[in-house]
């Protein structure tokens, strides 16, 4: 499984999670915080999912990846939002059996999702909070949820 960095380029799974390490000892008395995010876009003919993995050194920068994949077009709303979500979270499973469990464990965990109390996602902030809490992350929405709504968004189109 390959991610995207604008500074490193391509690079596989084993080394995102090895930079990610590297980035916290370079300061190992700050505070960090790990993020993901996933947001998508629709075209007819396919929709391009995009998910972030964030960290952020609290007030000292941060480093992220992203991860593009496409789908047979996802028109409906409430479907797209589960796909995202699911997404995400699929990551946070894979990242903790790939040697990243002793910081997901460490720092905060948010899983950001792209909805909000403002337009039609707000009927789906409940159910899907609800799903990301209950299986134990903190879930974040807009304005908050910067790695789905700025961070992934900017690479979905």
């Amino acid at each position: 499984m390959m991610f995207l960095s604008p500074t490193r380029g391509s690079v596989a799974l084993e080394e995102m999670v090895k930079i990610l390490h590297d980035f916290v000892q370079e300061d190992q008395e700050a505070s960090y915080k790990l993020v993901i995010g996933t947001d998508s876009h629709t075209t007819r003919r396919s929709t391009t999912l995009v998910t972030a993995v964030i960290i952020h050194r609290i007030g000292k920068g941060a480093r992220f990846f992203y991860r593009k994949r496409s789908s047979r077009p996802l028109f409906d709303l409430r479907t797209r939002i589960y796909r995202e979500t699911e997404l995400s979270l699929e990551l946070v499973e894979l990242l903790n059996r790939s040697g990243m469990s002793d910081l997901t464990s460490q720092w905060p965990l948010e899983i950001h999702i792209d909805i909000g109390q403002q337009g039609e996602t707000k009927v789906l902030i409940q159910e899907i909070c609800g799903w990301v809490t209950s299986i134990g992350y903190e879930a974040r929405i807009k304005p908050m949820s910067f790695g789905a709504s700025s961070v992934a968004d900017r690479f979905a189109e």
